[in-house]
């Protein structure tokens, strides 16, 4: 299984906002902190801001947070909501131009695959990513204040 750059961003705002608690951050602050480019977090902040995942405040005193608590932050949902193709094979997708498909038993084993990995993201929240006692750890490694 492969999660897509935007996924992986998504999931990385989500962390570092959790990590810092209720204090604004920015896009740049977040970039900066994993190394990113500010340009990419853009449309990721932006759609999680759209989700109801964050808020922003606009303004010089500006940033964001987030918007709900952690541990209401399914993980499984979250890579359902910022995955635009989960089709792991062609076969998944309305593009399929495979003429084995019908009698083809891969289909069916990544497409059980596929739902067991979204039924073990389905067991996490935010909160078990955040795991209190590495916070400490984490603060330093992403250099929050």
């Amino acid at each position: 299984m492969h999660i897509t750059r935007y996924t992986d961003y998504s999931l990385r705002v989500l962390i570092y906002l959790s990590a810092q608690g209720d204090r604004l951050a920015t896009i740049q602050e977040i970039a900066d902190s994993y190394d990113i480019s500010k340009n990419h977090l853009m449309k990721v902040v932006h759609q999680l801001n759209k989700k109801g995942y964050i808020e922003t405040i606009r303004g010089k005193k500006g940033g964001m947070r987030l918007h709900m608590a952690p541990e209401d932050i399914n993980v499984g949902i979250l890579v359902r909501e910022t995955e635009q193709d989960l089709s792991i094979v062609e076969c998944f997708s309305s593009k399929n131009a495979c003429k084995i498909t019908p009698v083809c038993g891969l289909k069916s084993m990544f497409n059980e695959a596929l739902k067991a990995f979204l039924e073990v993201l389905d067991q996490y929240t935010l909160a078990d990513v955040i795991q209190d006692q590495h916070r400490p750890q984490l603060l330093r490694l992403l250099q929050i204040a």
